[in-house]
């Protein structure tokens, strides 16, 4: 079941899928568990899908941004159409939404949190490891991912933990994030949110900083 359900996301677009068990989600904070969004959860099938390696070195920042969103949209049409496949295979699913809308925010704080960390759950399905940046760092993609999740009441068997991707002696992320927002564990979201996003004279979201996606030494992976 496991390997259909995986085969699934991969024909419909998906370059990397794993999946946890509900049980590996017994320290999520209360309020972000899978269970709290369905409360019949006892899987979560978690993919990626990779963003072009060129992004990694690009400016004016609206070709990132825009790339960025379509990247996220295609994550969104996944986990609706695999859930629609997942249930012709006997189950219940239920797409989450890839950059998940917050029901908790701190506005002193600028601090948000999605209904389902996306980073966490590709942690404890074998997806990747988490860098000093919070990025989740994959062997063959890098850091160049996002990440989509499906939550099911099928019982499926959890995919190994991946290997430590993060180099323990590097700290480019944290020397170089010009708002010195990084500590290696947590970003004060406060300090990254203010110099990050912004509107262009049109209007136009972009991304006035990656840097610590882009100057970490396993940005591409071994693609």
């Amino acid at each position: 079941m496991e390997e259909r359900i995986k085969q699934i996301l991969m024909n419909l677009g998906a370059d990397l899928c794993g999946i946890a068990n509900v049980e590996r989600f017994k320290n999520a904070p209360q309020g972000f568990h899978p269970k709290d969004i369905y409360k019949d959860c006892k899987s979560v099938i978690v993919f990626a899908k990779a963003m072009p390696k060129g992004l990694a070195d690009v400016n004016p920042r609206i070709v990132y941004m825009k790339a960025t969103d379509v990247n996220l949209n295609e994550l969104d049409r996944l986990s609706y159409s695999a859930s629609l496949e997942i249930e012709k295979l006997g189950g219940i699913s239920v797409p989450v939404p890839s950059d998940s809308p917050y029901d908790y925010w701190d506005e002193d704080k600028r601090e948000g949190r999605g209904i389902l960390s996306m980073r966490h759950a590709a942690l404890l399905a074998g997806i990747g490891s988490m860098g000093k940046n919070t990025l989740i760092i994959n062997k063959r993609f890098g850091n160049m991912i996002n990440i989509g999740a499906v939550l099911t009441n099928l019982d499926l068997k959890s995919d190994l933990l991946s290997e430590e991707m993060c180099i323990a002696s590097c700290h480019l992320c944290l020397d170089n994030c010009p708002q010195k927002a990084l500590n290696g564990l947590t970003v004060n979201q406060k300090l990254c949110r203010k110099f990050t996003y912004s509107n262009n004279a049109r209007g136009f979201g972009v991304c006035n900083c990656n840097q610590c996606r882009v100057i970490c030494p396993r940005v591409l992976g071994e693609r």
